[in-house]
């Protein structure tokens, strides 16, 4: 992160190392460059327990940090993953909407640590922005009606 200009501070109550390490385990382009160990306790943990961890989530510098409870994620911030395929789109929902995950609406999910996701399918987003008005009101309707985009039914809409 010493090189970066903006990095992306996640507040985790205890859980930073462990998200830290699913994340770089299903997102390529990932990986975990440093943990440090709290010197001293603290009002979220205690000398020894993981503090911070820094990684890299598909090229972009993160920085969890345990800290406190009663800092909660919240739909006001979600990361966006734009996928190429169905079978990318069906891997990463399946994988964060696991253990304690939920399914949300339009792409939206949230993981076992209350975070936010959006699991956009390129596609959705061409055909968003499609130059037929007609079109777009099909492709906006066909995603309204998804939980998980589904290419195929984007691809229909697309079509008419």
């Amino acid at each position: 992160m010493a090189d970066a200009k903006l990095a992306t501070c996640l507040w985790f109550d205890g859980g930073a190392y462990d998200a830290a390490q699913f994340y770089c385990d299903l997102f390529p382009d990932s990986k975990i460059s440093r943990v440090d160990k709290a010197p001293t306790d603290y009002p979220g943990g205690k000398a020894g327990d993981v503090l911070t961890v820094n990684f890299t989530l598909l090229g972009q510098p993160f920085m969890g940090l345990n800290g406190k409870a009663q800092n909660d994620f919240t739909d006001a911030v979600s990361f966006q993953v734009f996928t190429d395929t169905q079978a990318e789109t069906d891997r990463y929902w399946a994988a964060l909407t696991a253990d304690g995950g939920a399914e949300m609406a339009c792409s939206w999910c949230r993981d076992r640590w209350d975070i936010r996701w959006q699991i956009v399918p390129r596609i959705l987003m061409e055909a968003l922005g499609h130059p037929d008005p007609e079109t777009r009101t099909r492709v906006f309707a066909a995603m309204q009606g998804m939980v998980k985009i589904d290419h195929a039914g984007i691809e229909a809409a697309v079509g008419g």
